[in-house]
């Protein structure tokens, strides 16, 4: 799907899941084996898959119906540095040292993980390759790499506690999986969360500044 992604240096990467199991047990079986659950680990193990799986797990909190309060706002970060190099065409990953080391499969992001993998368990059931030839192409992966700075942005400025960040953040992980599983569907339905997430966040935002207005 995309050109093999740069491994970290510092990473002994573990093996890598069978390529033929479905997306969820591949990330189950990633999160249940031996090596880092970290960004440069799963950089490491996961290589041409790891674009989207990265989104699917950087934004995976933020997609959740809790509100995050901001502190989700390094993993934004690091989604748009990985977004921006699909869009430029790299066909390595690169992240900065520091961030290489950043758990993602942490004792306390452990039950949100477990909620994300019974969402893909339930598009898998649904999905089925769909205009299969959209996808691994270089426009596309432009295209996806656009749509995930842009509904990543709505989540990242959505105001701290209103819950207004999960719409856009549920779309950039819909939209990852729509093309790891190379489903246009999934990916519509995905971009179609996304941008209603962005809307109402916009719409509510006006709304709040002119109500503001009225009291001076």
């Amino acid at each position: 799907m995309f050109a093999r992604p740069e491994a970290p240096d510092a990473q002994a990467p573990s093996a890598s899941p069978d390529p033929r199991a479905p997306i969820s047990e591949q990330l189950a079986a990633w999160l249940d084996g031996d090596g880092d659950k970290t960004v440069g680990g799963l950089i490491a193990v996961f290589e041409e898959k790891a674009f989207a799986l990265l989104f699917v797990l950087l934004l995976g909190i933020s997609a959740l119906p809790i509100p995050t309060g901001g502190a989700t706002h390094v993993f934004d970060v690091i989604a748009v540095l990985v977004a921006a190099q699909l869009v430029a065409g790299r066909d390595r990953i690169w992240v900065p040292k520091r961030w290489l080391t950043l758990p993602l499969a942490g004792a306390k992001q452990r039950r949100f993980i477990a909620a994300q993998l019974k969402i893909i368990r339930r598009l898998e059931r649904f999905s089925k390759p769909r205009m299969a030839f959209l996808f691994d192409r270089r426009v596309t992966n432009v295209a996806f790499g656009l749509v995930v700075i842009a509904l990543t942005a709505g989540a990242f400025f959505a105001p701290p506690f209103s819950g207004l960040d999960t719409l856009p953040a549920l779309g950039v992980v819909v939209v990852s999986l729509g093309v790891l599983l190379e489903d246009i569907v999934i990916v519509a339905f995905g971009l179609t969360l996304g941008i209603a997430g962005v809307v109402a966040e916009v719409t509510l935002g006006k709304a709040a500044v002119k109500a503001i207005g009225k009291l001076f």
